[in-house]
């Protein structure tokens, strides 16, 4: 018998798994197993048969889970994508979420509740949903969504991200929103945990087993269900054309050949690694839907090289950065072609004039940016709403790269745990 607090814990044991409410009570004794309530009384409990297998939970020739794991992202967006899409209609279904087209429709607020990687997804999918759908969006960290007596209209839609779907904060938040009334919609990789179980609505990351403590692939899949959501709230609202709907379906469809394109700048940051430890921190930069991904680009390097690293909004730069900046700072700036292109390139210009060193990440051979950058990494050309998934590669390279340049364990980075089920 294996008790653990997370599935991917248990999978190289047994695909056999019961799951425990809150106030239930197992007696495990050899073989003899026995499910109470908390007064005492004995209940059934269901043994659920989990899809995953050990062959998942392999290195597969990769030096670290991690790397595996990034290097899977783009089968992982596919799988996230694959349940929801009517390839002869090329429109977007969510007919299986477990939410009507009646509820989606009378929506008029949506909160978007999370932590830590989750919750830089979530500030994406603010731009997304807000964009594509017309519908005002608040995006919450767990912990001080539940703490901060939260006013939760009615006709609110409660959105939870979790990997792990165990997130102690994020579950808490979801019983809080339950409780005011709200519909609830989760999105998890790990089918029937807890917040899956507790919310009303459903979608699933279909990422497969993620050892790794740093999300990656979990990440992007979240990326590519937010873009799903995104666009049928828009459909049923009668927010966004037939045509705009196809269009940035489309799109989507085609990021995971995008990424595996992408993924060729495992080699670059392997070769320049020891010399991006060098720096004394690293600033990441981005404006509009690139700026979470700036917020994740310095989540990854802090989790895993333990160097200081700071996320902002490429705008922001003169109200305090501006400041940190000499030739011993290095700038990372994610500057697609986007609407937000020459405001991010006049950002860029305004560092590298105050001597910080330059990796600028861009669309195609833009000279403009080579101009200005020590390195330039030349993205696919991809609409808006996909650009971050693409975007995600070279960040997580990045601090994976530095990270074992630096001798660190990338797969169990210090002081940090995989699901986070305590506050």
């Amino acid at each position: 018998m294996v008790i653990a607090s997370d599935v991917q814990a248990i999978i190289s044991h047994t695909n056999k798994v019961v799951y425990l409410e809150d106030f239930e009570i197992v007696f495990v004794k050899g073989n003899d197993v026995k499910f109470f309530s908390a007064a005492g009384a004995p209940i059934k409990k269901e043994v659920v048969t989990i899809t995953w297998t050990a062959d998942q939970v392999e290195k597969a020739g990769y030096k670290h889970f991690m790397l595996k794991e990034i290097h899977e992202q783009p089968r992982a967006v596919a799988a996230a994508c694959a349940p929801h899409v009517d390839l002869e209609a090329k429109r977007v279904k969510l007919s299986d979420v477990g939410l009507s087209d009646e509820q989606l429709r009378g929506i008029e607020r949506v909160f978007i509740i999370a932590c830590g990687t989750s919750y830089y997804a979530g500030l994406a999918g603010k731009y997304l949903i807000e964009q594509l759908a017309k519908i005002p969006v608040e995006c919450d960290i767990a912990s001080e969504f539940r703490y901060r007596d939260p006013v939760i209209p009615p006709r609110s839609l409660i959105l939870t991200i979790s990997q792990s779907g165990e997130t102690a904060d994020t579950l808490a938040a979801l019983r809080l929103a339950k409780q005011a009334g709200a519909l609830t919609l989760s999105i998890c990789n790990v089918r029937a945990s807890s917040i899956d179980r507790e919310a009303h609505g459903h979608l699933y990351m279909n990422s497969g087993p993620e050892i790794g403590v740093a999300s990656t692939k979990a990440f992007v899949s979240t990326l590519a269900l937010l873009n799903l959501l995104s666009l049928y709230l828009g459909q049923v609202r009668g927010a966004l054309s037939v045509k705009d709907e196809q269009h940035a379906l489309e799109q989507l469809l085609a990021a995971p050949s995008q990424m595996e394109a992408v993924l060729a700048y495992d080699k670059f940051f392997a070769e320049a690694a020891q010399k991006l430890k060098a720096y004394k921190g690293i600033l990441f930069m981005g404006r509009g839907i690139n700026y979470p991904i700036a917020l994740e680009g310095a989540l990854k390097l802090k989790e895993l090289a333990y160097m200081h690293a700071e996320g902002y909004a490429a705008g922001e730069m003169k109200h305090g950065p501006l400041a940190l900046i000499d030739e011993r700072m290095l700038i990372v700036m994610v500057c697609p072609s986007d609407r937000n292109y020459e405001k991010t390139l006049s950002n860029l210009e305004e560092a590298r004039a105050r001597g910080g060193r330059i990796i600028s990440i861009g669309t195609g051979d833009n000279h403009a940016l080579k101009a200005v950058s020590d390195h330039y990494l030349s993205l696919p050309k991809a609409e808006w709403n996909v650009n971050p998934i693409l975007e995600s590669i070279p960040v997580q390279l990045l601090a994976y790269h530095v990270a074992n340049a630096m001798g660190h364990d990338v797969d169990q980075p210090r002081n940090l745990a995989k699901s986070v089920t305590v506050e």
